[in-house]
């Protein structure tokens, strides 16, 4: 920019040495002219980066919006810009501030206490701190510059009204564990939709839970009280699981008892079945032939018992030694 001026103040020299040979025009007309073609020159285009988006007002009213590259306008400050980074992704941090960050080493905190900001009530009036991030992007520029005063500190007053309503309709141990994604996705939407109410042109990227813990004054006892509820929810996880393999245990030790029952209700009725019908068998039988079925049931009964009697001896008064009547046992060796 420096060479420029530098070639314009030597070309303006070198015309004005010529000047004095043009008839009618004086100098001191044509100083002001020059600098008037110039200040035209240099007010007549501009730059826009390329996060960033271009409102072109005239006379005050929006014209035109423009995107990043190199625009020309009317000169003279007829058309003013106003460069909105509409691509840039914004943030707002609640409860803590980041410093800055060098290269890859771990980004920077400000020491600065804002506990005003992160303390919140629980629905079990439990006090808990809890540290935020809300990204947006703008949206509409005309909106954004327009609409609103103050659109930023808006979306930050509305942010921390939604999220201290949010965690005020919890529980503290659900804000602590399991309610933090669900916390942060309701977050988003009830802000999105006040600031589309307000008509702002801010669209809500993402709303992130940083750290959620207790005050320091009470951490001690409250982490306490987590580890009794941890310890309690893993006696009830082994309770279950216990009662998980012993119940189907019982269930099918029960299923086999009053199967191996049924099984032999079964059998003994049909064998009482049996026993019946060999019997009405042998009674329809005996009714007929009565002789011969009472000495077949006679031979077969001494069948059965003989084998198991041994040796049976007879003994007379007038007798010494006994007499054997019959040799049972050895007939039954010699038969094996």
């Amino acid at each position: 920019m420096n060479n420029s001026h530098r070639n314009l103040k030597d070309d303006f020299a070198e015309l004005t040495r010529h000047l004095p040979r043009l008839p009618g025009i004086g100098l001191g007309l044509l100083i002001p002219l020059a600098l008037l073609i110039l200040w035209g020159g240099f007010t007549s285009f501009y730059t826009v980066q390329p996060e960033q988006q271009a409102v072109v007002k005239r006379f005050g009213a929006v014209v035109a919006i423009t995107d990043p590259g190199l625009h020309f306008k009317l000169p003279f400050g007829i058309d003013r810009i106003q460069r909105v980074a509409s691509a840039r992704v914004l943030k707002q941090e609640f409860g803590f501030r980041t410093v800055g960050q060098r290269g890859n080493e771990a980004s920077r905190y400000s020491s600065q206490d804002f506990t005003g900001e992160s303390a919140m009530l629980t629905g079990d009036l439990n006090v808990i701190n809890v540290e935020w991030v809300v990204q947006y992007r703008i949206q509409d520029p005309i909106k954004y510059l327009y609409q609103q005063r103050e659109p930023d500190t808006t979306l930050r007053d509305i942010s921390e009204s939604v999220m201290r309503r949010v965690v005020g309709n919890r529980l503290g141990s659900e804000v602590l564990t399991v309610g933090r994604v669900e916390i942060a996705q309701l977050a988003r939407k009830e802000i999105q939709e006040i600031m589309d109410r307000y008509d702002s042109g801010l669209h809500i990227i993402t709303v992130e839970l940083q750290d959620v813990v207790p005050p320091q004054a009470v951490r001690p006892a409250f982490n306490e009280v987590n580890e009794a509820r941890q310890e309690r929810e893993r006696m009830i996880n082994e309770a279950t699981k216990r009662a998980n393999q012993q119940i189907p245990r019982a269930e099918g030790e029960a299923q086999r008892l009053i199967a191996e029952a049924e099984g032999y209700a079964t059998e003994r009725v049909n064998r009482a079945y049996g026993e019946t019908a060999r019997f009405r068998a042998m009674l329809e039988e005996y009714q007929n032939v009565p002789e011969v079925t009472r000495s077949r049931l006679y031979l077969e009964a001494m069948g059965d018992l003989l084998p198991k009697v041994g040796q049976v001896l007879m003994v007379q008064d007038d007798q010494v030694g006994p007499l054997p009547l019959m040799n049972i046992r050895d007939a039954r060796q010699e038969a094996k």
